[in-house]
């Protein structure tokens, strides 16, 4: 009996002892799928926050972009509307040549109210322009500049500097800060005269003056 005993408390000892190993393995176990599911959500989470910073960058570059296009569109149509009169102008400047040319010879008339009446006409002609923001620009003297003129010749004077414009055969024009017509003018003589016309040209330009426009 008392081996009986002792076997069955042996016996009761080793199932304790298998089920306390049972119990350990499966929280183990449990502890290990928590683990790895925790590093698979925060892997997620990563990913996730990655793209969402992408779509922010995304965001903020269209946001850019959208804004550097209205900037431009609304630059486009100020410039259009500022200088919608710029194509008639340019029309009309020949008739302020023609009136110069007039002028120049105006002593030769001996009808003094067809001189006044002239020259009433090319004053008013010229406030018009000017209210419109069109003015002459004054080249003579001046350094020869590519934005602002067109050479036709040079012209060695030992009085100015070389590439200095000695002389206008056409007024160049502003409207408001944008030039619309270059002046056409003779340049002082420098060392190299390739860049610039010959002195035929001259002659060429003011027997066809349409040809420098």
């Amino acid at each position: 009996m008392k081996n009986k005993k002792v076997k069955d408390n042996l016996e009761n000892e080793l199932n304790e002892e298998e089920q306390l190993n049972e119990l350990a393995s499966e929280e183990k176990n449990s502890v290990t799928y928590d683990s790895s599911a925790l590093e698979i959500a925060e892997k997620k989470i990563e990913e996730l926050e990655l793209h969402v910073k992408e779509l922010n960058d995304r965001l903020l570059r269209k946001a850019a972009e959208f804004e550097n296009y209205k900037r431009r569109t609304e630059n486009d149509q100020l410039n259009l509307l500022s200088y919608a009169a710029e194509s008639f102008i340019t029309r009309l400047l020949p008739v302020v040549d023609d009136f110069e040319r007039s002028l120049q010879h105006i002593d030769d008339i001996n009808n003094d109210s067809i001189k006044t009446g002239i020259k009433l006409v090319y004053e008013k002609l010229l406030k018009v322009l000017n209210d419109q923001g069109v003015k002459k620009m004054e080249s003579v003297g001046k350094p020869f500049n590519v934005n602002e003129h067109d050479a036709l010749m040079q012209r060695k004077d030992d009085t100015f500097p070389p590439h200095t414009v000695l002389e206008e055969i056409e007024k160049g024009y502003l409207y408001k800060d944008k030039v619309i017509r270059h002046a056409k003018v003779i340049v002082s003589e420098e060392t190299s005269a390739e860049d610039f016309p010959q002195e035929n040209d001259k002659q060429n330009f003011e027997d066809n003056p349409s040809q420098g426009n």
